[in-house]
């Protein structure tokens, strides 16, 4: 089996992995330098580094790799110890680097506006895929999004199309509160690993009140970014959008102390261009 051809399809399919190498050996150990196992997020492998419980610990390793999205460098010294006896008795020194495989990050911004344009040519600079809803044809286009890989101008076919995941980020900057209302609404109920609303402390407490009414639990809105965005004393388009990817990447890296906020923060500075 072809260990990048997997990486390639997990990414594909939207799924984690690790993927640990022998990156330097000394002595003898029972396995070579460049050797690989491959483990993904259901706790599967394939390859291998020699077996025994190295390659447990490096299992071990791996599931928390994916989880915290960043690698890490083992080193293991096998002096004929007897605890390393399932195959793994030598007398040599390996290191394994164990690093995430993490399938490419997607941004779908809700309303084709000013700010959506600058958020789509920041967030794709720093790696977003990038898919753009608005029910108008006339700001939901290649012109005006030509790095976009997705493109909806429909938000009910968006909602029906869309299947988010945990590596699925939300911005709703659509050009209504109504609008917002209604992709928040569904916003909430999916996997995503971030939703983010523009608009003031105000215009949020309303939105989170109406759509209370219709049903949705008061509890769904707790992780919402709204006021969407680092408080930077943003106020251009472009301004906004640094300030929202720099969340994007916040929660993406998981500065999560830097990046949560709920509506009861003080008002951003992001609240009426759209």
């Amino acid at each position: 089996m072809d260990l990048f051809e997997e990486v390639i399809k997990l990414r594909r399919e939207g799924k984690r992995g690790a993927l640990a190498t022998i990156v330097h050996t000394n002595g003898s150990i029972p396995s070579y330098e460049s050797s690989r196992m491959l483990v993904r997020e259901d706790g599967s492998i394939s390859g291998t580094i020699g077996g025994g419980c190295v390659e447990a610990e490096v299992w071990a390793a791996a599931k928390e790799v994916m989880h915290a999205e960043a690698p890490r460098k083992m080193t293991f010294n096998l002096n004929n110890e007897a605890n390393y006896d399932n195959g793994l008795i030598c007398g040599g020194t390996l290191e394994i680097f164990v690093e995430p495989i993490l399938p490419q990050p997607v941004l779908y911004i809700f309303g084709g506006g000013h700010v959506s344009i600058a958020l789509a040519n920041a967030a794709h600079a720093v790696g977003f895929a990038i898919g753009v809803i608005d029910d108008r044809e006339s700001f939901a286009n290649r012109e005006r999004f030509p790095m976009a890989t997705e493109i909806h101008t429909s938000f009910e076919d968006a909602f029906e199309k869309i299947k988010p995941t945990a590596s699925t980020y939300l911005v709703i900057v659509t050009r209504g509160h109504k609008d917002d209302m209604r992709v928040l609404g569904w916003a909430v109920g999916t996997s995503s690993r971030y939703v983010g609303m523009i608009g003031s402390k105000r215009k949020v407490l309303s939105v989170y009140r109406a759509l209370e009414k219709d049903g949705i639990s008061p509890e769904k809105f707790t992780g919402v970014h709204a006021p969407v965005g680092l408080d930077i004393g943003a106020l251009t388009p472009e301004e906004i959008a640094i300030s929202i990817t720099a969340e994007l990447i916040a929660v993406r890296r998981g500065a999560h102390n830097l990046a949560h906020k709920s509506v009861k923060a003080e008002q951003a500075t992001t609240t009426s261009v759209r």
